[in-house]
C-alpha cells in the first residue's frame, strides 16, 4: 500500500483513541500493526484499520490477539 498514507493516519487515528501501538510497511507492501489498549479502542482501530484512510483499498485483514507488551505512545516503524 502506497501513496495513501495509511502509517500517519494509523498513527493519528490511533492517538485520538488513546491506543498504544505501532504500524510498519513490511517488504510485501503490506503493513503490519499492533495496538493496545482497551478493548473497544483497539476494536475501534481494527475497525479504521479495514476502511483504512481516503484512497486506500484493503484487500485483506487478519487480526491476532496477543499478550500486551507494555507499549508507550504509538510508533511508526521503518
Amino acid at each position: 500500500m502506497q501513496g495513501v498514507f495509511f502509517r500517519a493516519s494509523c498513527a493519528r487515528e490511533a492517538a485520538r483513541l488513546g491506543v498504544q501501538g505501532w504500524v510498519r510497511n513490511n517488504a510485501d507492501g503490506g503493513v503490519e500493526a499492533a495496538f493496545e489498549g482497551p478493548g473497544e479502542k483497539v476494536a475501534a482501530m481494527v475497525a479504521w484499520c479495514r476502511q483504512g484512510p481516503p484512497g486506500a483499498v484493503i484487500a485483506e485483514i487478519r487480526v491476532r490477539a496477543e499478550p500486551p507488551e507494555g507499549l508507550d505512545g504509538f510508533r511508526i516503524l521503518g
